[in-house]
């Protein structure tokens, strides 16, 4: 299984080295294409990389093809692409708002699969929803999740509508955690806590409270009701945020980040 992956942005690095650092490729070296002399200088000090600065070398013999560059590169990228590829390889795309039908249309091949990652892959703690053209068999589509789940864990979805929602949730999603947490942070300072203090306080309550809920079947509404008691400071706080409807506006945001999705699909 001969992979490259096209781009060594953050997205496109960060899955090439989840997959280097696997045992899925065996003794093969991960192909990788970029046109950066920096980037390309410093992939080059990576035993485990392939690296290409033409298409015409590493494209025509590569199975799977990883496309990880900006969505507005895509249509000079498949216009240089075209006349190397085959109806045998599979193109998996990393890019955010660009359609299946785009990318078989732009490379006039079949296989494609669509995913959609997020930035916790970076710490090998990424969840990617994906899912396939008609073209692609099982067997196919097993062997791509498993190639995306060398940075986290990944999800099959039945449909690009999916891929889009998915975006408002676990795409765009870390940036809502970050949000909140920048919120208690400043909290923290302004009641007199240092910096680290206040990083050491917020930090570990996240992650405390992720652990609590991923180690049982209760649900968030019950590990509420575990913390808060009548008349407490707990509850005190969680009518606050009731009163100010904060449920709503972070659901009315995810579903500002799915729509914004659709929205730049149909732009492609």
């Amino acid at each position: 299984m001969k992979v490259l992956v096209i781009g060594a942005g953050n997205m496109g690095l960060t899955y090439s080295e989840g997959m280097v650092n696997s045992s899925l490729l065996g003794k093969q070296k991960l192909r990788i294409y970029d046109t950066d002399p920096n980037k390309i200088e410093t992939l080059r000090q990576n035993p485990k990389f392939e690296v290409y600065t033409s298409l015409d070398d590493g494209l025509p013999k590569s199975d799977i093809v990883f496309l990880a560059v900006k969505p507005y590169h895509c249509e000079g990228l498949f216009k240089d692409m075209k006349p190397f590829i085959n109806d045998e390889q599979i193109f998996v795309s990393l890019m955010a708002g660009v359609s299946i039908e785009t990318i078989q249309e732009g490379l006039g091949t079949k296989k494609v699969i669509r995913t959609m990652p997020n930035l916790p892959a970076k710490v090998g703690k990424g969840v990617t929803s994906y899912t396939g053209a008609d073209a692609i068999s099982r067997v196919e589509l097993l062997m791509v999740r498993q190639l995306l789940d060398t940075t986290g864990t990944s999800i099959h979805v039945d449909s690009e509508k999916f891929i889009d929602a998915s975006t408002g949730i676990s795409g765009s999603g870390p940036a809502y955690v970050f949000y909140f947490m920048q919120s208690m942070l400043e909290a923290a300072q302004n009641m007199g806590f240092s910096d680290y203090d206040s990083k050491v306080l917020v930090s570990n309550t996240f992650e405390g409270a992720i652990e609590l809920f991923n180690q049982s079947n209760i649900s968030p509404e019950r590990w509420i009701d575990r913390v808060a008691s009548k008349g407490g400071t707990t509850q005190a706080a969680i009518d606050s945020m009731e009163d100010n409807n904060v449920k709503q506006l972070i659901q009315d945001a995810a579903y500002a980040a799915f729509d914004r999705a659709v929205e730049l699909g149909k732009d492609k």
